[in-house]
């Protein structure tokens, strides 16, 4: 007789995550404030799982599952995840050799590790993808630009810390792609799909 668990049908989920919710379905904090919970957006099965994260202020594309050998084949590094950023100026031809080449990072613990080369590009629009741009701050601060940043890896706030070493401050950030699954989604709709492999 098979273990119940197996015999389960597992469900997975492709979400357009908004800003000030948390990659969570139980907060941990001593107060939740204004913060929303992923079960706010969409009842989502027992057990569900986000694969790897989205921290409160960014936005855009997100996977869960109830299967933990899917959430570990997709943060594995064999995927890769696709974020556009807006950051503080703008940014040069340099800054994204920069990014493209790896630069140094500060992890917890005070620890400096080297990013693993990436893609980074340019962003002059959004195509079809469904994002809208948020007014970040007044004029008066200076211009802004946008930048694609393509890793297989994802050490925490990653992308922030990557455009800050290359003297460009992210302002917002969406992941736009995980693999080849692009966002398609408006912001705050979820989706179930039959696999996201």
């Amino acid at each position: 007789m098979q273990d119940g668990r197996q015999q389960m049908k597992q469900r997975h989920f492709i979400l357009h995550k908004p800003p000030r919710f948390i990659c969570q379905f139980i907060y941990e904090g001593k107060r939740k404030g204004s913060k929303g919970l992923l079960g706010e957006l969409y009842d989502f099965p027992k057990g569900t799982m986000s694969i790897g994260r989205l921290d409160e202020n960014s936005e855009g594309l997100l996977f869960l599952t109830t299967d933990g050998k899917v959430s570990q084949a997709i943060r594995s590094g064999h995927y890769e995840k696709e974020y556009y950023v807006q950051v503080d100026g703008i940014i040069t031809q340099e800054a994204i050799e920069e990014l493209q080449k790896g630069v140094i990072i500060g992890l917890k613990g005070g620890i400096k590790y080297k990013t693993k080369p990436c893609k980074a590009r340019l962003v002059h629009d959004f195509g079809d993808l469904p994002i809208i741009a948020r007014k970040m701050r007044k004029d008066v601060h200076g211009p802004t630009s946008w930048a694609s940043v393509t890793l297989t890896e994802g050490k925490f706030r990653q992308v922030r810390k990557m455009t800050a070493a290359v003297g460009f401050p992210t302002l917002q950030l969406f992941r736009i792609r995980i693999g080849n699954v692009y966002l398609d989604l408006p912001q705050g709709q979820v989706k179930e799909v039959a696999s996201l492999l």
